[in-house]
């Protein structure tokens, strides 16, 4: 079966986003980035929710030439990458991707039982629509030095709790990753 993990840029105060939905304040610096094009590269499929994916979509795949080989490196990485981008809104998508309009939950069973690798699940909405399925089985933080005061929370307000296990702390020049394994 495979593995889901929820990477994502946090908050100190525990928001993905600020009150506008502004991301500005999670650009990772190169050593973050060189990570994530490290860890992009083990990933099979992405998912992808709507806000997600229009905000990857408008930037990735018009990186120019002239841009740090790091960043072209990643816009190619994701632009070949299989993703499932779950909405109920669009109409299409590109750049490898397959739409999924019904059930993200089964569909994510669905995905999960199909191989034995690794998935990513982007997009705070998704998420928060799988955890209380216990479909995530990994947490990855990079907590960033800022308090925002609002915006969107990692975690949603949950019918019960998640219990997690710390397997591995990180620290980068610019954030620190915890990384939990759910039990």
């Amino acid at each position: 079966m495979r593995k889901l993990i929820y990477p994502f840029t946090v908050s100190l105060d525990g928001y993905v986003n600020d009150r506008e939905g502004s991301i500005d304040w999670s650009v990772p610096d190169d050593e973050l980035h060189q990570f994530h094009n490290d860890r992009y590269r083990e990933i099979e499929v992405s998912l992808h929710g709507r806000r997600l994916y229009q905000l990857m979509a408008e930037h990735w795949p018009h990186v120019p030439e002239d841009a740090p080989q790091i960043q072209r490196e990643f816009s190619r990485l994701w632009t070949e990458k299989p993703k499932v981008v779950f909405s109920r809104t669009l109409a299409e998508v590109h750049w490898n991707s397959t739409l999924v309009s019904d059930n993200a939950v089964e569909e994510v069973r669905r995905l999960k039982a199909g191989g034995d690798g690794v998935m990513e699940v982007g997009g705070a909405s998704l998420a928060a629509s799988l955890m209380p399925h216990g479909l995530i089985d990994e947490y990855q933080l990079f907590v960033a030095p800022v308090v925002l005061g609002g915006g969107t929370p990692l975690f949603p307000p949950l019918d019960k709790r998640l219990r997690l296990r710390l397997v591995e702390t990180r620290h980068f020049k610019a954030v620190v990753m915890l990384r939990y394994v759910a039990e």
